[in-house]
């Protein structure tokens, strides 16, 4: 039983990290609470460890990869520090909208955050595009890569429960 509601919690759950919200520590705080209250849980400790450590590097990465495509496409270190921060605004602003509203939010903003930084350095409109078009892209990658290792949290913590000795 504790598989088949723990899958339940993923398919509910981790789609919100497509919208731009924390849908796998929403997931592990889930299953944490559920494994700390019950003591004939199923779940391993050390399944939600990993969890959370996998969590971590997603979020890293969701935070470092606009700015590396950024540097990546030509763009400078203000570029890159600019595609992370319109990012955050981004994501900030867009929350009022709903469902897709913080991930288009932070979308557009690591575009434009890349794209003014760029121009403050170099006035060229084509290489300054050219740089933002790199923050999207890793926006993108990064939003897709938080995605992908939610579900690897989410299968990693599910089989535990399926391996663990009670």
């Amino acid at each position: 039983m504790a598989p088949l509601l723990l899958a339940l919690a993923a398919l509910v759950t981790l789609p919100l990290n497509a919208l731009g919200l924390p849908g796998t520590w929403v997931f592990l705080a889930g299953a944490s609470l559920w494994k700390t209250l019950d003591a004939d849980c199923p779940i391993a400790w050390w399944a939600l460890g990993i969890g959370f450590a996998l969590a971590l590097v997603a979020e890293l990465l969701e935070w470092t990869l606009s700015s590396r495509f950024t540097t990546k496409y030509g763009g400078s270190s203000r570029a890159g520090w600019g595609a992370l921060l319109g990012g955050i605004v981004g994501a900030v602003v867009g929350v009022p909208v709903p469902i897709l509203g913080s991930l288009v939010g932070s979308f557009v903003g690591a575009f434009v955050g890349a794209l003014v930084a760029e121009y403050s350095v170099r006035p060229d409109e084509s290489h300054a595009g050219r740089v933002a078009w790199g923050a999207l892209v890793g926006r993108v990658v990064a939003a897709a890569m938080k995605v992908g290792l939610g579900f690897v949290v989410a299968v990693l913590v599910v089989a535990s429960t399926l391996f663990t000795s009670r």
